[in-house]
This record gives C-alpha cells, sequence and structure tokens, in this order.
C-alpha cells in the first residue's frame, strides 16, 4: 500500500519515496499545447502548489521522473527550460514599501544563483532583468511560475487602503510580463482569488483563465474515479471498521464529507487535504477547515449575517466574479473563491451562463457552522451537540421546544452589547445551530408565494418556518414582551398561510408544521407551531 503524500507539494519526492500520485499530467500536455499564459484560481490546499512543481519538473527534462504517467507516453519532448518560480505567500506583505523590498530580496538571491550581478532595487526592474538573463544564458524561452499571485491584496482584504497599495505593487510587478513575450515559454499563476484578477492582470490582457473551463475542472482534486483508482486499498483497509457505516460504505460517507467540489457544473472533486488526512487519523472531521479559517471570511459575516443565512440557491454570473473592487466585496463570491461554497449546477442561457453555488459538502457545512456561532456568539464556539438526540427526538416528535431551549440558552449567553438588532442576525444564528447539529436545513427557498425564510425536512415531516425580529427595550413590561411576541407570531404564520409556502411539501406524504419565530432579543424568543 502506498504511502500517503499530506503536505507533500514535492512532485520529485512523492515520486521518488513511493507515494501516492493522481496524474495530472495530461491537463499539463494540453496546456502546454494551447496557450502561453494561464490563470487558475482554487481554494486552499487544493494542490496548487504541487501542480505548479509538477509543470517545473515537466520543464526541467526530467523524463524518466514521470515514468508511467500520462505525459511519459505522449509525443512531448520533455526539453529544458530555464524555470523561474515566486511563491508569492513566503513574501512579506505587512506594508507595500516590505513587499516590494522582499521582492527585490528574493529576485536578487535568485539571481545569484544563477551567476547574474543584478542590484536594480525595484522588483519590477529585476524581474524583467533576469527573465532576459535565463533567455540568453540557457538558450531557451523562461518559463515563470506564480504560486498564491493574490496572497499580499488577500491578507489586507478588510483593510482596503492597505490592500490597495499592495495591489498596486503586484500590478506593476505582473504587468512587465507583457512586454517580455519573446522571452517567455509559459506563465502560470494560481491564487484564491478571482475578484482580483482584472484589476491585477489589466495589462496582461493575454491570460487566458481556466477556473471554470470544463477542459480544465479536475486539474486539481481527486475525482471519484481517482479515489477507487489511487486510494483502493487505504479504503479496504478502513471498511471493516464498524464506525464507518452510517451511510452503508465507506465509500460513501468519504463522499459525503469531503466530494463535491466543482467549478463547472459537472466534474466534481474531492478536496484532497482533507482526504489524505482522513486516510491518515482513520475519522472523519473538518481537516481542511481547521487547517486555518481566514479572519477577514468571520469579519465579513460579522458585519453582514445574512451573508450565512443564504449561502443555499444563490444564483451568480461568471462576470460577476470580474466585477468587484476591493471596496466591493460581495461576501458570497468571496465564500465561493475561498472555498466555501462550490458550482452545483450550470445553465446555459444563450447569454452570460449562470451558476447555482452551494455548500460543498458536510465538513464545510458543520465546521462552519460552529465557525460562525463562534463568530456571531464571541464565546468560542458553543456546545450545541450534547443536547444533539434531545433535539432530533423532539423534532422527530414534531415539538420545537428543545430547539427553543436551546436558542434561548444560547443567546442567553451573548453579551447584549454583541447581539446585531436586524432579523438577518438571529436567522443566522438559527440556521447555524440546526447545521452543527447535522440537521439539513434550507435557508430562503423559493416557492411559489415567495422566500421562505427556512426548511427543515426530515423523513416524515416538513418544518415550513419564518423569522421575525421586533426591537424591544431591555427593561420593557412582561405586558409589553406579550404584545409583541403577538404581533410577530401573527405576522410570520399568517406570512406562511396567506402565501401559501407550504404548498410545495403537501403532496410528498410528509407531516408539515408551520413554524413561526419571534425575536426581540438576547433571550427574548417565543414560537408558535401548527400542523396543517
Amino acid at each position: 500500500m502506498k504511502k500517503l503524500p499530506l503536505g507533500i507539494q514535492n512532485f520529485r519526492e512523492i515520486i521518488n519515496d513511493g507515494h501516492v500520485y493522481v496524474d495530472k499530467t495530461q491537463y499539463i500536455y494540453r496546456a502546454l499545447e494551447e496557450a502561453k499564459y494561464y490563470f487558475l484560481s482554487r481554494p486552499r490546499r487544493f494542490g496548487k502548489s504541487l501542480l505548479l512543481d509538477t509543470i517545473a519538473e515537466v520543464f526541467s527534462g526530467n523524463k524518466e521522473l514521470f515514468k508511467g504517467r500520462w505525459i511519459y507516453g505522449s509525443d512531448y519532448e520533455f526539453a529544458k527550460h530555464p524555470v523561474l518560480r515566486l511563491d508569492m505567500s513566503t513574501i512579506a506583505n505587512k506594508t507595500p514599501e516590505t513587499l516590494e523590498s522582499e521582492l527585490s530580496i528574493e529576485l536578487m538571491r535568485r539571481a545569484g544563483e544563477e551567476g547574474f550581478d543584478i542590484d536594480y532595487g525595484m522588483p519590477s526592474t529585476i524581474f524583467k532583468v533576469l527573465i532576459e538573463a535565463l533567455h540568453v544564458k540557457y538558450g531557451r524561452r523562461v518559463v515563470i511560475l506564480i504560486d498564491e499571485y493574490d496572497k499580499p491584496i488577500l491578507d489586507h482584504v478588510d483593510d482596503i487602503k492597505m490592500a490597495s497599495a499592495n495591489r498596486k505593487v503586484v500590478k506593476g510587478f505582473y504587468g512587465i510580463l507583457k512586454g517580455m513575450d519573446p522571452h517567455i515559454r509559459l506563465t502560470f499563476m494560481t491564487g484564491v482569488s478571482r475578484f482580483t484578477k482584472t484589476s491585477v492582470f489589466s495589462e496582461l490582457n493575454n491570460m487566458l483563465d481556466i477556473t471554470m473551463s470544463e477542459q480544465y475542472a479536475n486539474i486539481c482534486g481527486i475525482t471519484v474515479e481517482d479515489l477507487g483508482k489511487y486510494f483502493g486499498e487505504h479504503i479496504e483497509a478502513l471498511a471493516p471498521l464498524k464506525r464507518f457505516k452510517q451511510l452503508g460504505s465507506v465509500h460513501d460517507e468519504i463522499l459525503a464529507w469531503y466530494d463535491g467540489y466543482s467549478w463547472d457544473g459537472e466534474t466534481r472533486v474531492l478536496n484532497p487535504f482533507s482526504l489524505l488526512s482522513f486516510f491518515m487519523q482513520k475519522r472523519f472531521s473538518g481537516f481542511w477547515y481547521s487547517s486555518g479559517t481566514p479572519a477577514f471570511l468571520m469579519n465579513l459575516i460579522r458585519k453582514d449575517p445574512s451573508i450565512y443565512a443564504k449561502l443555499d440557491n444563490l444564483w451568480i454570473t461568471e462576470g460577476m466574479l470580474d466585477s468587484y473592487e476591493l471596496d466591493r466585496i460581495d461576501g458570497k463570491l468571496l465564500l465561493f473563491q475561498a472555498g466555501y461554497l462550490t458550482v452545483k449546477e450550470l445553465r446555459l442561457t444563450g447569454g452570460a451562463d449562470e451558476y447555482l453555488l452551494g455548500i460543498p459538502n458536510f465538513e464545510v457545512r458543520e465546521a462552519f457552522s460552529l465557525h460562525v456561532l463562534g463568530a456571531l456568539a464571541e464565546s468560542g464556539q458553543p456546545s450545541v451537540k450534547g443536547t444533539q438526540l434531545d433535539i432530533i427526538e423532539a423534532l422527530s416528535g414534531g415539538d420545537l421546544q428543545q430547539v427553543l431551549a436551546l436558542l434561548r440558552a444560547l443567546f442567553a449567553s451573548i453579551p447584549y452589547q454583541l447581539h446585531v438588532k436586524e432579523e438577518a442576525y438571529y436567522h443566522s444564528l438559527f440556521i447555524a445551530v440546526l447545521n452543527v447539529l447535522g440537521l439539513k436545513i434550507e435557508a430562503e427557498v423559493s416557492v411559489s408565494g415567495g422566500s421562505v425564510d427556512a426548511v427543515l425536512e426530515l423523513e416524515d415531516k416538513v418544518y415550513v418556518m419564518e423569522f421575525k425580529y421586533i426591537g424591544c427595550a431591555p427593561d420593557a413590561t412582561q405586558e409589553e414582551k406579550d404584545r409583541l411576541y403577538e404581533l410577530a407570531l401573527s405576522k410570520g404564520m399568517g406570512q406562511i398561510k396567506d402565501k401559501g409556502y407550504a404548498k410545495r411539501y403537501s403532496g410528498t406524504g410528509k407531516a408539515i408544521y408551520l413554524t413561526a419565530f419571534a425575536f426581540l432579543g438576547r433571550d427574548d424568543i417565543e414560537m408558535r407551531t401548527e400542523q396543517q
């Protein structure tokens, strides 16, 4: 059984040490034949660095290293080219001055390794001279590989002034590539975000963006076919363990936890970091998510809780991914590019193609919900799973009182000053609680009468829910609270009935419960439910 390359991004090490390598060389070959400048956006820990390292080995002429891989049997000649690779995640970027200085130092270091004496100061000038010198020295055009191109910008996305200053630096730095075309064999850039691409590469207008391309949909990640082909022995080794039989087989549970990522609406791939971590630790967990949650994403959700409540059933066009500047970031699009949402469906309209976004798998849904609870409650990640069985039992019996008690306890633990006096805040917390409990609840569900706040569908029951928030003074009398409760609950229940929100489920054979929640603030929560 081959070793697992968890955390290894070096192609040579993977091959020489006998690790599993999921062959992506057919896509590399296609890229070499089709264009000269490429851009690829994928979430962190999705294999971008390994992809670039594999390209570097191809252009280093190391044919024997690829024996048994697709490209070895192709007509590719493995001619040796000079390779200039930069990993922007290793370049300090605290200020634009630091970014410029560190880029210059790194490029001068690379020049020194090649025997060049370059001391011009500005990184764009050093970059230009280094490319020209490499072409002359080796007599072949240069291959340029840039990993995490957007790191200097994303690190400061919640500080618009600093992010813009860093963007100006990298825009000038990357911009010299257009004038270097006679010296370049291939340029391949990767990163997480795509929303910065247009403004950063505005001068490099010959860049081919393969992010959403069907031909390159699984250039990173592991397909279902790959799972059986490369990891069959590892799956068989885990099959006898009884704790992995909730969905009938280890294979099915792996797919439920880690599959579901797509950029074309058709091809779906598993998260490689999570899959390898699962095989190494022999347990299901949110490995990818726990490996690092960008603080700016949680800050966005604190500012606009409705982002979380509307993560499913979101339609976008591809053009929307390119149309946002740093001061107009759409949180949902940023979540897609960061890997918390993925393409569920592609709709060809004859004009701009439309993409349906949604949460990719159980790993992201559960772990993201825990972090959202922590972000909105500011009290760490509240412990809600201890009452999971009681709540599921109550829901199965048509009784939401256990959920109401949990919500009251959760909201009571949040300091008054942290509460956001908006319906979306309470809506999002409620959705997060049920997601953490492992219950698949859909938010903002489109029905014939409009959009219902949430729908919880069980095996034999459906809960159709509306949330209403009415501001209430902390020192209000119980009589005043009761009046506001009645107003909010009547409004919520009336909306469900008047707009026929439950009609969509009337033919399912399931018991239907109409449920209205009233939030007055903090632990002042009431609920009304009627079986239809």
